[in-house]
């Protein structure tokens, strides 16, 4: 018997109410309180360097490359076909072209080229575009960049190695360092039985000529297919500083075995591995026993990034809420035209403008600790612990409330938001977890006083202007006048009070006042819910979303 109804009528709709396909856009032009703040602070040089970038990664061919890394993960090579040991990790293609686009660009070497001339503000500024693109990646970028403070420490290993990390070059080759065009260098600290207490580390060196023999475990190492490492190993002097190449002084591979890698939650499309390092051969770098104080001076860079990176994944899930919202009906109007839904995109517009203000602050300190400012030098000390505290904090949160605005299709895997919300604790983890950020905090603190008066010189600015941030630097002054045991337990909202002040000092400086108003209302006041989307009764919704963007 036929059948009555042709197969190519049995389609039961069209698709309709949907947003638009991906387009290009320029992430940069897109993006008015990163260009209000680089105008305001940075050399016009930083802008005009950055304006090829925007454009770059906001086009659908990058946006899709981050897509690749991710659904394409690392994979482990132990040994060649004949039993030899590789200890390789093959990357996509896709990972590759988002490095060599970083790398060319010259991000990892901007803030030493033109340091104490716009250099870290031209880094930070390009991370949390990069990052746009896909986050896994830009982990060596990162360490790369942070490297070169440590190289400082020794003359004879800056020599050797810092030509290669300043290069605007990407060689994946797994050959000697002076056989590359550009180098990139990796972490290794971490170990099972202390985590962040490296003091416990049980990795010793043992001398061997004019260098050291490694011997012991690391349990995480980032970006293990590195041309050198900086890692930490205990000598008769104590803990100490040390640079192990992926290739030795004779040109063959150095010992340095991957164990496995790990299955993480999220940062898939970078590798971090277990590493055992089987009498590798090191270089020592600075005072013998005093590798924390050497390596804090990477540690102080990658803070820095990990405070960036949250943000530039906030205003990419914002860019995602905001044009689907624009393009989505329900109950007969744009989602975009609906009071709460106006009232949760501003929400995330004020933490993604509050986060722009502060990464872009600190790294005018780094330039200005650079050119000799003391109070930048001060500020520097303390703003990038106090950014990576509180702006991961508020990343999950953001990127749970984000993907909520998609509705179902956010929580699938076709939109980056699944993508971003499992990325979205990293930050918060690496680089100290949150209590050792805020124990940091208060070393600081207690060690070094101008970086106290410091800050209560950004705050003071705006004293009087506004009243819930007077009751809030009022509440400042009294916990800093705590002593050190009393204010321990306090230590989570004294980084968080703190931060939240700093940004609002900023927005009240530099911001419309509809912005900054609305912040220290919804942040600081008696009306501050742990909530996205809970603002003031009057806050003015359409001001603040007219400077999200296309």
């Amino acid at each position: 018997m036929r059948d009555p109804q042709p197969r190519h009528r049995l389609a039961t709709h069209e698709v309709t109410n949907q947003p638009e396909p991906p387009r290009d856009r320029n992430l940069l032009a897109d993006d008015l309180p990163l260009r209000e703040a680089l105008a305001r602070d940075a050399p016009a040089w930083v802008a005009e360097r950055l304006a090829p970038l925007g454009h770059e990664m906001g086009s659908v061919r990058v946006q899709e490359l981050g897509e690749a890394a991710n659904r394409h993960p690392p994979e482990l090579r132990l040994f060649d076909r004949h039993g030899r040991r590789l200890d390789e990790v093959r990357y996509h293609p896709a990972y590759h072209e988002l490095m060599r686009l970083a790398l060319k660009g010259g991000w990892h070497a901007v803030a030493w080229q033109e340091e104490g001339r716009g250099g870290h503000q031209a880094h930070i500024a390009a991370l949390y575009l990069l990052t746009q693109a896909e986050p896994g990646f830009c982990c060596p970028v990162t360490m790369t960049h942070a490297a070169m403070p440590v190289l400082r420490r020794s003359p004879d290993v800056e020599a050797a190695w810092a030509p290669g990390l300043l290069a605007n070059a990407y060689d994946p080759r797994a050959l000697p360092p002076g056989e590359k065009h550009g180098l990139t260098f990796g972490m290794a600290m971490t170990e099972k039985q202390g985590g962040s207490d490296v003091r416990r580390n049980t990795t010793h060196a043992e001398r061997d000529g004019d260098g050291w023999r490694l011997t012991g475990h690391k349990w995480f190492c980032s970006a293990p297919m590195s041309d050198a490492f900086l890692t930490l190993a205990q000598t008769d002097e104590g803990l100490t500083c040390f640079l192990a190449p992926r290739f030795g002084p004779d040109g063959e591979r150095n010992a340095i075995e991957i164990q496995r890698l790990k299955e993480k939650c999220g940062n898939r499309a970078n590798a971090s591995a277990e590493i055992e390092y089987r009498g590798a051969w090191a270089s020592r770098i600075g005072e013998p026993g005093r590798g924390v104080a050497t390596i804090i001076d990477m540690v102080q860079q990658t803070r820095l990034d990990a405070a960036t990176a949250p943000v530039g994944m906030m205003r990419q899930a914002l860019a995602e809420a905001w044009r689907h919202v624009n393009q989505r009906q329900a109950f007969g109007r744009l989602l975009a035209e609906q009071p709460l839904m106006q009232a949760v995109i501003a929400d995330l517009a004020l933490e993604v403008e509050a986060g722009v203000a502060l990464s872009l602050r600190a790294a005018r300190a780094f330039d200005g600790a650079a050119r000799g400012d003391a109070h930048d030098a001060a500020l520097g000390r303390v703003l990038p612990t106090l950014a990576k505290y509180w702006h991961n904090k508020r990343g999950p949160g953001f990127m749970a409330e984000a993907m909520e605005c998609l509705g179902g299709i956010g929580y699938v895997e076709e939109t980056p938001l699944a993508r971003l919300y499992r990325e979205a604790p990293v930050n918060s983890i690496w680089e100290g977890s949150g209590n050792v950020i805020c124990l940091d905090l208060l070393r600081v603190l207690a060690r070094h006083p101008e970086s106290i008066a410091a800050l209560r010189d950004e705050l003071s600015v705006v004293r009087g202007q506004q009243q819930e941030m007077d009751l809030a630097l009022a509440g400042l002054e009294h916990d800093l006048t705590l002593p050190g045991e009393a204010l321990e337990p306090r230590a989570r909202w004294l980084a968080q009070r703190l931060a939240q002040s700093l940004q609002a000092s900023l927005l009240l400086r530099h911001a419309p006042s509809e912005v900054a108003e609305t912040f220290c209302r919804s942040r600081l006041g008696v009306e501050t819910s742990p909530v996205y989307g809970v603002l003031p009764t009057d806050a003015p919704l359409a001001a603040i979303l007219s400077r999200i963007g296309d």
